[in-house]
């Protein structure tokens, strides 16, 4: 999970800390560092946030050849058409919002997990 805001990362570990594993990291920068030495099974971006924004963090890991495939669900409160249409061009996995309720967010990455096991 990838967000400048503590209280969204420690929410959204508490969410789903139960059934996965959730490392968080609190920058742009954080995540791409954790990368380069780890391989997570799904990365849980934020759109806004200072000097790399979330967009820029998935430019960076879809140019990355060993990285390039690590699935991105964006967890954002942007939900303007331009901003969007950025980054669907970029394929995410998804795009949930931060609006939704956490049952909805947690459903959304239980559905992707299930999908990911038949599909491997």
């Amino acid at each position: 999970m990838v967000d400048d805001s503590g209280a969204m990362l420690r929410n959204v570990k508490g969410w789903l800390e139960d059934k996965y594993q959730v490392i968080l990291a609190n920058s742009g920068a954080m995540a791409i560092k954790y990368l380069a030495l780890n391989r997570p099974d799904l990365v849980l971006l934020d759109y806004e946030m200072p000097i790399c924004d979330g967009r820029q963090v998935l430019e960076m890991i879809r140019a990355e050849t060993e990285f390039s495939d690590i699935p991105v669900i964006f967890l954002t409160g942007k939900n303007d058409r331009e901003s969007v249409l950025k980054v669907t061009a970029l394929n995410p996995e998804g795009y949930l919002l931060k609006s939704m309720e956490p049952k909805q967010i947690v459903n959304a990455i239980d559905k992707f997990f299930a999908k990911e096991k038949w599909t491997v």
